[in-house]
């Protein structure tokens, strides 16, 4: 990977894929940062991506709206990260908690998933993360 790449090498190298449960509110503050800056256009996209990636391989359910959030700063977040990195925690126990959350953003979320059905048609969190460690070549 080259220089464009430098946040993700050190993300990769500080947290790994999957991630450690003790670096959590490290990734999470590093992913709203990403957001804010986002908000700039001057956020790593690429960064951004990894660190929901982390976030997914934790499986902790409550991640999946600060994922959703990340995916909504605008059409390349929307289109750079997975549909897939919202639900860590299991599909099922994401739409749950999303229904039980309520908010705005979880019912967009939701929504969302429902519309990508054919993105879940042979979900795994496992095949999932999988997929990410290839792309991320940690495999």
């Amino acid at each position: 990977m080259d220089d464009g790449w430098k946040g993700v090498n050190e993300a990769l190298r500080r947290f790994g894929l999957p991630a450690k449960h003790a670096d959590r509110p490290a990734i999470v503050a590093a992913l709203r940062e990403q957001i804010r800056l986002e908000a700039n256009e001057v956020g790593d996209q690429f960064l951004m991506r990894l660190l929901c990636a982390q976030l997914f391989s934790l499986g902790v359910v409550e991640d999946s709206l600060l994922v959703w959030e990340a995916k909504s700063c605008n059409f390349d977040t929307h289109c750079g990260i997975d549909v897939q990195f919202l639900c860590g925690a299991g599909l099922k126990q994401t739409k749950e908690f999303l229904r039980a959350h309520g908010s705005d953003p979880a019912q967009d979320a939701l929504e969302y998933i429902a519309r990508c059905d054919c993105d879940f048609a042979d979900f795994s969190v496992g095949r999932a993360l999988r997929q990410a460690q290839e792309f991320y070549q940690v495999a």
